[in-house]
């Protein structure tokens, strides 16, 4: 016979309230309560009637996911996460790659309002291009990633904190060259971001522009003015396209003393083109990477990197993500998840 809500609510102890409250995800149930609501569904093997459900309160049981680009590891486990703990409350999730297009998100956006999902949780890599900003009335959104606004909640790091800190790691190990890899292009096209202090004048990604500013600041407070020539700019966040610009800069200039990388993704490519060089790492570069990507510790040497509870991120935006399917004018929030450096072998330190 197939679980019922009541079957899991005797297993649990609660009312098929808290069951349903827990499923659904559209209203605070003590993390005790939700543990022991979970662990019933998991014993139970439960899987809500979702058609049912539809009938009753007008919703599809679905919600979209929207990233930039699937090849990514770091989307991948982004993914992975959505599907997971979207599943333990009783959503399917259709999953979308946007590349970036404005004309994707607006698809997505015009199925929510269709109802064809019950909300979107989208990545927009510029707040200038995106959709959100010019679809007019919205549908269930939450935003995850680095773009700065208040019209919809949102779950994000602190990219220029965190950045700051990568590059305080590699002030205290003693370097003073660092360069900079996945910085902004600037108009003229030149590597280097174009202005010494700030941004203006400058293309790029949203995360690409906050990393670098998190990279001057620890710059300036170590008194160590930015030279432009260890921007180096990227327009693909990949470990090929990093491998390319950084084997470049490599045939053109001394290596400096370390590389801070936007992701560990160009972390990767970045490892590969010192290798190809002779540039030993940790002895002669250092190499730090963002995000924390389940390879990061298997490369060689393992990579420091900048790490976040990414469970606790894809928790926190279905968490938003509930409260405005279940009401559609609350107000917006944000939501930082604390990040922290992981110091390994590439910048000199035991894993």
């Amino acid at each position: 016979m197939r679980a019922t809500v009541k079957d899991v609510a005797k297993l649990a102890g609660v009312s098929p309230k808290t069951v349903s409250n827990v499923i659904n995800g559209v209203v605070f149930v003590r993390p005790e309560t939700r543990a022991r609501v979970e662990q019933a569904v998991s014993e139970l093997d439960y899987v809500p009637n979702m058609s049912a459900r539809g009938l009753r309160n007008g919703r599809s049981g679905m919600i979209g996911l929207a990233l930039p680009d699937l090849l990514r590891p770091y989307s991948a486990e982004i993914t992975h996460l959505v599907v997971e703990l979207a599943h333990k409350r009783g959503w399917g999730v259709q999953i979308e790659q946007t590349a970036a297009e404005p004309e994707r998100e607006f698809e997505l956006l015009s199925k929510a309002r269709a109802h064809l999902v019950d909300g979107l949780i989208l990545n927009p890599i510029n707040l200038d291009d995106s959709a959100v900003m010019t679809a007019g009335p919205l549908p269930p959104v939450v935003l995850i990633g680095d773009v700065d606004q208040d019209v919809v909640s949102q779950v994000a790091i602190d990219n220029v904190g965190a950045a700051r800190d990568m590059v305080r790691h590699l002030l205290e190990r003693g370097c003073r060259r660092i360069a900079a890899v996945g910085t902004p292009e600037s108009p003229s096209g030149s590597s280097g971001a174009g202005t010494l202090g700030g941004l203006a004048g400058v293309t790029g990604t949203a995360a690409a522009r906050l990393r670098t500013t998190g990279y001057h600041e620890a710059l300036a407070e170590a008194g160590i003015a930015p030279d432009p020539e260890l921007e180096i700019a990227l327009d693909r966040w990949s470990p090929d396209g990093a491998n390319l610009v950084v084997s470049r800069f490599l045939a053109e200039h001394e290596a400096p003393d370390a590389f801070f990388c936007f992701t560990d993704s160009v972390a990767v490519g970045t490892l590969s083109a010192l290798w190809a060089a002779g540039v030993a790492v940790p002895d002669t570069c250092l190499v730090g990477g963002f995000d924390n990507i389940l390879e990061s510790q298997y490369t060689v040497p393992p990579l420091t990197t900048v790490d976040f509870d990414r469970r606790e991120f894809i928790q926190s935006a279905l968490d938003l993500l509930g409260e405005r399917m279940a009401d559609k004018d609350a107000v917006p929030r944000r939501i930082l998840i604390p990040h922290r450096v992981i110091a390994r072998a590439s910048t000199g330190l035991p894993s």
